[in-house]
């Protein structure tokens, strides 16, 4: 067991459930995840966070993942003196924290999340993961790694029932496994080329390219735009985004998501779509 005495914060549900990650079940006793082959049992107890299962060497990984270092309670002030609206996006959802996901995972399953809702995706997700993964704690099974997903043909992942998104799974399996699309590069490159690059792969467009920087490469600086976003944006920031979330505009997106969501109407169904079909 692992306990992180000041979580500075960190909501579980909040963000485990926001869409921003796919592996996170929920459970009486919290929250059931697997990362990095990891599989552990997380919940909060006051300040604390507790992981079940989790070992003391994988300390680091665990706090780099749920981003620990980063000074979130300072940061909210920071969006909250800058803007008013954005202040109350913060204060719906104070908890929210951008996880940092492995690279790999988060460009599959946000090729799988195009056109898709999240429970959706939870089950394709697990039916790769039972397909190519290996069997790790609580029954669960570790992400494949982009080699052993490589042997598979889009014919092969017909059991995932992901539709035409399985063609897209494969290619992007060979083309990370054979070094074409790098993590290192993408991390190292400008955003804008980062997200060049990653468009070059089939599947990929503007939305689905700035999930991948935002929550699997940790650019910060990465604002995805889906219907939600874009219908948030024209209300509550015309101008926008403000300025006081320079260099952690991601950041600041997931509470304007949160906000949107909660607050803002839904719109048509013709609305709904046209915007998916826009910012995928």
């Amino acid at each position: 067991m692992l306990i992180f005495e000041d979580a500075r914060g960190l909501d579980l549900s909040a963000t485990l459930d926001c869409g921003q990650c796919f592996r996170w079940l929920p459970r009486q006793e919290g929250w059931q995840g697997v990362v990095g082959g990891r599989s552990v049992l997380a919940r909060t107890q006051g300040r604390a966070l507790i992981l079940e299962g989790a070992q003391e060497e994988d300390r680091d990984f665990w706090a780099d993942y749920f981003a620990l270092d980063l000074d979130y309670p300072a940061l909210q002030s920071r969006f909250c003196a800058g803007n008013r609206r954005l202040r109350l996006c913060v204060e719906e959802n104070p908890g929210i924290r951008v996880l940092r996901q492995p690279f790999f995972e988060t460009l599959c399953t946000f090729l799988i999340s195009q056109n898709n809702n999240i429970s959706r995706i939870r089950a394709i997700v697990e039916r790769l993961c039972v397909l190519a993964g290996q069997p790790v704690a609580y029954g669960r099974f570790s992400f494949p790694q982009a080699a052993r997903l490589a042997e598979f043909s889009a014919q092969d992942l017909a059991p995932l029932r992901a539709g035409w998104r399985a063609a897209y799974l494969a290619e992007a399996a060979r083309q990370v496994a054979s070094g074409q699309i790098c993590e290192a590069e993408l991390r190292a490159l400008p955003l804008a080329q980062a997200r060049q690059r990653l468009q070059s792969l089939k599947g990929v467009g503007p939305k689905v390219a700035d999930c991948v920087l935002l929550f699997g490469l940790g650019r910060w600086d990465a604002f995805p735009r889906d219907v939600w976003i874009n219908r948030a944006m024209d209300t509550l920031f015309p101008r926008g985004v403000p300025v006081c979330c320079r260099g952690r505009s991601g950041i600041a997106q997931q509470y304007i998501f949160a906000y949107a969501r909660a607050h803002l109407p839904r719109g048509g169904e013709k609305g709904e779509k046209e915007g998916k079909k826009k910012s995928d």
